[in-house]
């Protein structure tokens, strides 16, 4: 059986037409079309409810159903879907200890997705860009001192999520101390949110009331911090 000649010009172009399709600006444009269908999915379907409801099959329940609800929350985040929504959920359906679990494991699945996706898929067309004195000082941080930047990170509550993750893939961080500082940094906000979904049906328990107070000043802080640090950047930079 004779075996097709491939031309040299047949064997150039189809070359040519696999880098076009590996090309760095290529794969940025598959990141924008998944991220786009992602989050198109969660507006058109709500999974955030599903997970609030309950909603996988009568047979998971205890363990199993935590897991998946875990995964399921860390598959929800890459889309972009709030975690508060998710870590009150977390506590409603399991109560503080197994909702803690499975919300801190979803958040750190949620945040390798992300990173991944970003790393594979941006950084080699975003990198370039890089340019001006804050942005090049953001990724200097972030690319030296990985854990330590992806603690605070976490910590401050006024950071969004999501950003953050796609942030800190384009930067030359680590997988180990991005995901380390997610799951130490994400642990007293999603707390917070956790008991509070546990003691929704208490709201004048020492609990919530605690958990409410801590999830208010939190964010009022944030505010205060992001409101400052806006303005000193104004004065810097005009």
């Amino acid at each position: 059986m004779l075996e097709p000649v491939v031309r040299p010009s047949q064997a150039g172009l189809t070359l040519r037409r696999s880098r076009a399709l590996l090309s760095p600006w290529s794969r940025l444009a598959l990141l924008a079309v998944l991220l786009a269908s992602g989050a198109a999915a969660v507006v058109a379907y709500e999974p955030h409810r599903l997970l609030a409801d309950g909603g996988w099959p009568p047979q998971v329940s205890g363990t199993g159903a935590a897991v998946l609800f875990g995964a399921a929350y860390g598959l929800c985040t890459a889309a972009f879907v709030p975690r508060p929504v998710l870590n009150l959920a977390a506590g409603a359906l399991f109560g503080t200890q197994a909702g803690l679990g499975a919300a801190v494991g979803g958040t750190v699945l949620g945040a390798g997705i992300a990173f991944t996706l970003g790393r594979v898929l941006g950084q080699d067309a975003l990198r370039p860009l890089l340019r001006g004195r804050f942005l090049e000082l953001a990724d200097g941080q972030l690319s030296r001192y990985g854990f330590r930047s992806t603690l605070a990170i976490r910590l401050f509550p006024g950071v969004p999520f999501a950003a953050a993750n796609y942030c800190a893939a384009v930067s030359r961080m680590g997988y180990t101390p991005f995901l380390v500082g997610t799951g130490l940094g994400c642990v007293p906000n999603t707390a917070a949110y956790v008991i509070a979904g546990s003691q929704a049906a208490s709201p004048t328990s020492p609990a919530f009331l605690l958990a409410t107070a801590f999830i208010v000043v939190s964010a009022l802080a944030a505010g205060v911090v992001a409101w400052r640090r806006r303005h000193r950047l104004a004065r810097d930079t005009g």
